[in-house]
């Protein structure tokens, strides 16, 4: 079980050789099945996320949440995309056509890119980078731009207010974001994600850098615009923000790649503050699976909980509390690995 995956690569792998093809044009093959293989899995998993939050949000309000469809309602994402499918594909007529529609198809090419870095188990990661940490963030760094030429493209006031809420919020959170990261980088001494996983083989970074996982969870949560920090869609104020103009498929593509990324930053945090896939008895790609979920439902949770924040409130709360306090914890982590040293 623990390296069912490392053996259907091999085999496939052995199966391309036979054909006698270069050694180059394997290595390009194999980086294809890879890329086919993280869409499939990126796919269905965010299909399943949209059910579970369904299942989840239902639960935490007593009620019972999808059920009509499937056992217990498991196949309603299915249904959803159908629907979706059916849907007429409108376009405002005073719309920048070209921006519009580039901006729905260029939402997922971030939110694809970064599981490329991600250990999913033991010798279980598509590319292993020596900066893999700083690719994962610098490529989550542009999943703002899409969101913009949304708000842009679609010539709504509504939309543009959104989208411009989205390059503000997001780029003044990735600040604190990448500060509590330093401490997990200081204390590892590689940027590498596998190495930073080895690192954790006596303990849990959670537990030398608990502030830091803290403001971790608070800023990734802005970057991925959910509640309470969901304001560039807040519905009592600018209907759905840069997402107002569109429907069909184009509308569920935004909704696809919000839950891409929560998953891919859940998987994040179980990287470097969790021990990554590590734990006994299981496999270690179910560990990595369930500690990711487990994250996961903490982002429910605090969806589903909290009010969402008013937009000076949430801005305050970044430039006064985060970022001073990430900058202490660098200071205090540089302190305590030099008196430890």
């Amino acid at each position: 079980m623990e390296n069912v995956f490392i053996n259907i690569s091999n085999w496939i792998k052995g199966l391309i050789s036979i054909l006698g093809i270069p050694n180059t044009l394997v290595s390009i093959i194999m980086s294809v099945v890879y890329f086919i293989a993280i869409v499939a899995f990126v796919l269905f998993n965010a299909m399943y996320l949209i059910y579970l939050e369904r299942k989840f949000c239902g639960y935490l309000q007593q009620r019972l949440g999808p059920n009509r469809f499937g056992p217990r309602g498991l196949f309603q994402s299915f249904a959803d995309v159908v629907k979706l499918l059916g849907k007429e594909d409108i376009i405002p007529k005073k719309a920048d056509r070209l921006v519009f529609v580039i901006a729905s198809l260029l939402v997922m090419v971030p939110a694809l890119l970064i599981y490329a870095v991600l250990p999913f188990g033991k010798n279980m990661v598509a590319v292993d980078l020596n900066l893999g940490l700083f690719y994962f963030l610098a490529i989550s760094g542009t999943s703002f731009i899409p969101i913009l030429m949304a708000g842009w493209g679609s010539n709504n006031k509504y939309s543009l207010i959104g989208g411009m809420r989205v390059v503000a919020q997001m780029i003044s959170y990735e600040i604190p974001l990448i500060f509590s990261l330093l401490g997990v980088v200081m204390l590892s001494g590689s940027l590498n994600l596998t190495e930073i996983i080895a690192a954790q083989n006596k303990v849990w970074f959670i537990f030398l850098q608990p502030i830091a996982f803290i403001i971790y969870l608070i800023a990734a949560t802005a970057e991925l615009n959910r509640g309470p920090f969901d304001l560039p869609e807040a519905e009592q104020e600018i209907v759905a923000g840069p997402f107002t103009e569109y429907s069909g498929m184009r509308y569920a593509l935004f909704y696809l790649a919000e839950y891409t990324n929560m998953f891919a930053i859940s998987a994040l945090t179980v990287t470097l503050f969790l021990g990554g896939p590590s734990g006994p008895i299981l496999p270690s790609w179910i560990w990595f699976i369930l500690k990711t979920y487990g994250i996961v439902l903490v982002f429910m949770l605090v969806r589903w909980t909290f009010p969402r924040f008013r937009l000076d409130h949430m801005m305050s709360l970044n430039w006064k509390y985060l970022i001073p306090i990430s900058l202490i914890n660098i200071l205090v982590t540089g302190i305590g690995i030099k008196i430890f040293s």
